[in-house]
Order: C-alpha cells, then sequence, then structure tokens
C-alpha cells in the first residue's frame, strides 16, 4: 500500500485542486504491464517482417516495428488516450501537465525519449531514484516535460450518478438555437473548453465544485438557458453554441 502524496495546484480557471501523485510501486507495476504488451508487439512484428519477409526488408520493417513498440506507443497513448496508456489504465494513473492542464505531443516527446535513461544502468533504477527523491515523485523523464503521474481517483470508483449524468452530453435532448451568449468572452470560452478538456483527471468533489463555479459565473450571461440543466450540462452545450457562432 503507498502512501498517499498529494499537491494542490491552480488551474487556469482561478481554482486550487489538489491532487493525488502515484506512487513509485503503481508506477513501475504499469510499466511492467506495458512492457509485456511492448514485448507482445515486437515478438509479432519479429514473425511478421523476419518470418514471413526476411532478408533486408524485413529486417528494417522490423527496426521500424520495434521502435515504434518501444517509444511510440508511449506517446501515442499519453496523447490520445488522455495521459493513460493500457498499465496506466489498469493501475488508475495518468499523465498531466504540471499544471494539470493534458498532456501535450511535445511533452510526451521529451518525457519517453528520456525514458532510456531512467531504465540505467538496470531496469528502471534511476528512474525509481528520481521518484523516490523528488518532491512530487518524478522520474528524469516527468522533470525535463514539466509532467506528473497522478493517480485517477474518478477511475478508481464508480461516480455518483450526478455526476455520471451530467458528463451526459445534452445536445439534442432540447433546442438551444435561442440561447444569447454574445456576452461570454473568449477568455471565459478557453476556460470552459479547458475544464472539459480534463474533467475526467479531476476527482467527483473537484470536478463537481470546478463545474459549479463556471456555471455560476457564466449562467447570468447566458439567456434562454433552461434552468434545471445540470451545471456540466451547461458548459457543454454552451461552448458548442458559442463554437457554432
Amino acid at each position: 500500500m503507498e502512501l498517499e502524496d498529494r499537491i494542490t495546484i491552480a488551474t487556469p480557471e482561478g481554482i486550487e485542486l489538489q491532487i493525488v501523485l502515484a506512487g513509485a510501486a503503481s508506477r513501475f507495476i504499469a510499466c511492467v504491464i506495458d512492457m509485456f504488451l511492448q514485448l507482445v508487439l515486437i515478438l509479432l512484428a519479429a514473425i511478421a517482417a523476419l518470418g514471413l519477409l526476411g532478408g533486408g526488408l524485413g529486417t528494417a520493417l522490423f527496426a521500424m516495428a520495434s521502435f515504434a513498440a518501444l517509444y511510440l506507443y508511449d506517446v501515442l497513448f499519453e496523447v490520445l488516450a488522455s495521459g493513460r496508456t493500457p498499465g496506466k489504465r489498469v493501475t488508475h494513473l495518468r499523465v498531466v501537465r504540471e499544471r494539470g492542464t493534458p498532456v501535450d505531443l511535445p511533452a510526451s516527446a521529451i518525457r519517453n525519449l528520456l525514458r532510456l535513461i531512467d531504465f540505467l544502468p538496470t531496469a528502471y533504477l534511476v528512474g525509481l531514484a528520481s521518484i523516490l527523491i523528488t518532491r512530487h515523485n518524478q522520474r528524469l523523464g516527468d522533470l525535463a516535460a514539466g509532467t506528473l503521474v497522478i493517480r485517477d481517483a474518478g477511475r478508481r470508483k464508480n461516480p455518483p450518478r450526478a455526476a455520471a449524468a451530467a458528463t451526459t452530453p445534452v445536445q439534442g435532448r432540447f433546442d438551444s438555437s435561442g440561447w444569447d451568449v454574445s456576452a461570454v468572452g473568449i477568455d471565459e470560452l478557453v476556460a470552459v473548453r479547458r475544464f472539459l478538456e480534463r474533467r475526467d483527471s479531476l476527482d467527483d468533489g473537484a470536478r463537481r465544485a470546478l463545474a459549479h463555479r463556471l456555471e455560476q459565473g457564466l449562467r447570468t450571461k447566458v439567456a434562454g438557458a433552461p434552468p434545471g440543466l445540470s451545471a456540466e450540462g451547461f458548459l457543454e452545450e454552451l461552448a458548442r453554441v458559442k463554437a457554432s457562432r
């Protein structure tokens, strides 16, 4: 069992949120799962490229496939799957930027490029030592890329029904063509979009609190919105309507 390391970050919306950092044990387990899957991919590539094709072409294809399995595997999953490789998904972990925003391609590319150093001199020894001694449980790749690995609290337990209902898109349940969103500024729209993009990385309490605060600040600026709409439903529809005009 790991002791929970919590840090407080200030969101771009001006709200302080607590997040739980992933510890060395859970990160190592995620790494083992991902390494097993990568080895399976490399084995399949060897069978297809070397066993079926052979020769120089097969060797070249095998080298390319091995590179993709060892490097692009992590980068693509982190960027396209909200910071979660299959191993991180199983262990309920997620990679985010230090400000709590979703990890982007440059940050993921840097953190995974330095993974080779983290594995030296023996498997994950440098990375493990870095996680244990750094303030925010960061390996060298995280320090260079400005990323954190956090425990995905919202995925470890079933969310309350109210929160689950709030994530359901509201488009199509009513006519929002009469909404007047002209008073909503660009900065406010950016804040709404940032929340919608990274809400799955927040625990339930922080997610509801941030959605409620944004909704309360913007509700008076939107004419025509029905009063019974949930906070997240209101924000989803506001972003959609604003983007279409």
